[in-house]
C-alpha cells in the first residue's frame, strides 16, 4: 500500500546553482544591510535565502523534495541500521517515515540527494530555522543509504549546502543526538565545532555544532 502524502500548495522560487571552486568565495555580489535592534546594530545579507536550491557537485545533485519521491526515499530509509544511533530509531517503519516525509514536504526546505552515476535517490537533508537577525541557519535531517556511507557523499552534500548557506548567513548549526556518535564524527570531519547543547525541533536535547562562515572560507 502506498501512503498518500498531501500535495504542496505552493512551490517556492527555485534557482539552479552549480558550484565549482572559485577564488572569490564568498561571492563578492552578496550585498549587506543592517538595522537597529535596541542599542545593537544587526547586519544581515539582503539576498532572500533560497531554502530549496538545486545544487550539483561531482558525486551528487541536491534538488527540492517532491511528493512523488516518497516510495524511493522510503525504500532508502527502510534500513534499521541507518537509524540505530538516532533518537528516533523507528523511522525505518513506513508509517513513521511517512510522517517525517510529510513534515519535510511542509517545511519547503528539504532536499533529496541523487547519485550522479545512476540518478537514483540515495538520501535527503534539510535547511531549518533561518534567523536573519542572528545570521544563522540549521542543516539537519540528513540520512544516506548505507552503501554510500564513508564520508565522500555526505561530505559533498554538506559542502554544497554550506556553500549555499554562507551566501546568506554567518553561521550554520547542526544538532546531533547525544548517542549518535557516528553523526557527531561526521560533523566534526567537515569542521563542526562543538558548542554546548540545544533543544532540537522535536524537543530533544541535542549536541550543538557550529560552523562559522569565516572558518569555512578558510577551509575552502
Amino acid at each position: 500500500m502506498t501512503l498518500s502524502v498531501p500535495a504542496r500548495i505552493a512551490a517556492p522560487y527555485r534557482r539552479k546553482t552549480k558550484y565549482a571552486p572559485r577564488p572569490d568565495f564568498p561571492p563578492a555580489t552578496a550585498s549587506r544591510t543592517s538595522f537597529m535592534l535596541g542599542s545593537k546594530r544587526v547586519s544581515y545579507r539582503a539576498n532572500m535565502f533560497n531554502l530549496q536550491p538545486t545544487l550539483e557537485g561531482e558525486l551528487v545533485r541536491l534538488r527540492p523534495l517532491r511528493q512523488e519521491d516518497f516510495d524511493e526515499l522510503c525504500a532508502v530509509a527502510s534500513d534499521p541500521l541507518i537509524w540505530a544511533q538516532h533518537p528516533a530509531r523507528d523511522r525505518h517503519k513506513k508509517p513513521v517515515f511517512a510522517q517525517l516525509f510529510r513534515e519535510s514536504l511542509d517545511s519547503a526546505a528539504a532536499l533529496v540527494a541523487i547519485d550522479l552515476r545512476d540518478h537514483k535517490i540515495i538520501g535527503a537533508s534539510r535547511f531549518h530555522g533561518y534567523d536573519p537577525v542572528s545570521s544563522e541557519i540549521e542543516i539537519g535531517w540528513t540520512f544516506l543509504v548505507r552503501s554510500h556511507w564513508g564520508g565522500k557523499y555526505n561530505g559533498e552534500m554538506k559542502k554544497l549546502m554550506l556553500r549555499h548557506a554562507f551566501q546568506f548567513v554567518e553561521s550554520v548549526v547542526l544538532l546531533v543526538g547525544p548517542e549518535n556518535f557516528r553523526s557527531q564524527r561526521a560533523v566534526e570531519k567537515i569542521g563542526g565545532v562543538r558548542s554546548g547543547t540545544r533543544t532540537d525541533a522535536s524537543g530533544r536535547e541535542s549536541v550543538l555544532y557550529r560552523i562559522s562562515r569565516k572558518d569555512w572560507s578558510a577551509r575552502e
